[in-house]
């Protein structure tokens, strides 16, 4: 247990969580960025389709400018959370997203609206040093046994936006265009570089460090020394890979499985995100009642058994009920696999292991959808579904070994 939660003993109470500063602080913070990365993302994409009448080549461009720094600096920026002071991390990194978004301002008054593609690399890559800085500072000032309760309430916000945040942006585009959803999208930046302003300073003793890659080799080591970081890192591997294998097919479900026209697609992911939101609740409030491993090995069955009756079906009400069984236990999943992370990580690399393992989720997702058009052409909708399914239930049998090395590391 960190000494910030030793000397202060209502860090980790779940009916006092929210009175601690610092989950205020991140909390809120999430909010109000998360409210601004929609905004512009969608403003974004929509503007470029606008500008180029469509082009498949300008629109992935996008995508490569949102999730390529992902992969490309995200263990770098966990390395420098590491080295780095949290909060001023944090605050920098707002800042200077702030003012990367403003200057697109002055490059569209130019006419230079290609400088819109630079603005998002230069703020995809300031987050990976925050995210990381965020967990890191969780880590260390809340208890062990109220973390899971500060993640799920941390991870609902993202679910919460994955839900609302493309209708927000859209509505943003449609009412202010493109200026003024990027003046709105910096100010979200500004404001939350205010809000983490305010974390309480944390006078830690200066501790010196080893060189940059160095400090990498080492992050590198703690990983692949560690059984339970590699089942959790194939874990959100597998099931990142099973979500992008689907996902480009929801459509084809809809109009080659059910019958129905594309525009009726809506309704599946809106009974997906109300899952999702309520599923995220639910771990809010009853997580901690069962363990971790457990809820993680459920969500696993669930997701599994879910995708794999959207395979077969081809009635509308039993697909619409096994899309919410889907949202309603990936926060579960996704939860559970940061959580076990987070307790069985030393505070010292938790930047660099949660810079290399969560993106995981992410790329392994991104290289499923790059691939699933060509798979549609070579296999059935019901055999990619089913092979979705039988990610999840890898997963699942992974969660048996996981168990076990839980189980040897607490005696």
């Amino acid at each position: 247990m960190s000494v910030a939660a030793k000397e202060n003993p209502f860090l980790g109470t779940h009916t006092d969580l929210f009175k601690n500063k610092y989950v205020q602080s991140i909390l809120l913070s999430a909010l109000i960025l998360q409210s601004g990365i929609w905004i512009r993302n969608m403003a974004v994409l929509l503007y470029i389709a606008d500008r180029t009448n469509g082009s498949p080549l300008a629109v992935s461009l996008v995508a490569a400018a949102e999730y390529g720094p992902i992969f490309l600096f995200s263990f770098i920026g966990g390395t420098f959370a590491d080295r780095w002071r949290p909060k001023k991390t944090m605050v920098w990194s707002d800042m200077l997203s702030g003012i990367s978004v403003l200057s697109v301002l002055a490059a569209l008054a130019f006419g230079i609206w290609q400088a819109i593609f630079l603005a998002l690399v230069m703020s995809s890559t300031l987050s990976q040093f925050s995210q990381p800085s965020g967990m890191k500072l969780l880590k260390k000032h809340v208890r062990e046994e109220a973390l899971e309760t500060a993640i799920s309430v941390y991870q609902a916000v993202f679910a919460l936006f994955m839900a609302a945040g493309p209708v927000l942006g859209t509505l943003a585009y449609s009412k202010f265009g493109i200026n003024g959803a990027i003046l709105f999208t910096a100010g979200a930046f500004f404001l939350s570089a205010a809000v983490l302003a305010l974390i309480p300073e944390n006078h830690e003793r200066k501790v010196e460090k080893e060189g940059l890659l160095r400090d990498m080799k080492l992050g590198f080591q703690y990983i692949w020394g560690s059984r339970g970081l590699k089942l959790l890192g194939t874990g959100f591997a597998l099931s990142g890979l099973a979500m992008g294998l689907i996902q480009p097919m929801n459509i084809f479900l809809v109009t080659e499985k059910l019958g129905l026209s594309e525009t009726s697609l809506q309704w599946l992911l809106m009974v997906n995100g109300i899952g999702m939101l309520t599923g995220g609740a639910l771990m809010m409030v009853f997580g901690k009642k069962w363990p971790t491993v457990q809820i993680l090995a459920a969500g696993m069955l669930a997701s599994a058994a879910g995708l794999s009756v959207i395979g077969f079906s081809s009635v509308l009400w039993l697909t619409l009920a096994a899309e919410f069984v889907i949202g309603f236990f990936l926060p579960a999943i996704q939860i559970s696999i940061q959580t076990l992370i987070m307790k069985n990580t030393d505070e010292g690399f938790i930047g660099r292991v949660n810079g290399f393992l969560t993106p995981l989720f992410t790329g392994s997702m991104t290289i499923a959808i790059s691939a699933a058009g060509q798979l549609k052409r070579l296999f059935s909708l019901t055999l990619l579904f089913e092979a979705a399914a039988l990610l999840f239930f890898i997963g699942l049998l992974l969660t048996i070994p996981l168990h076990k090395w839980l189980s040897i590391q607490k005696e």
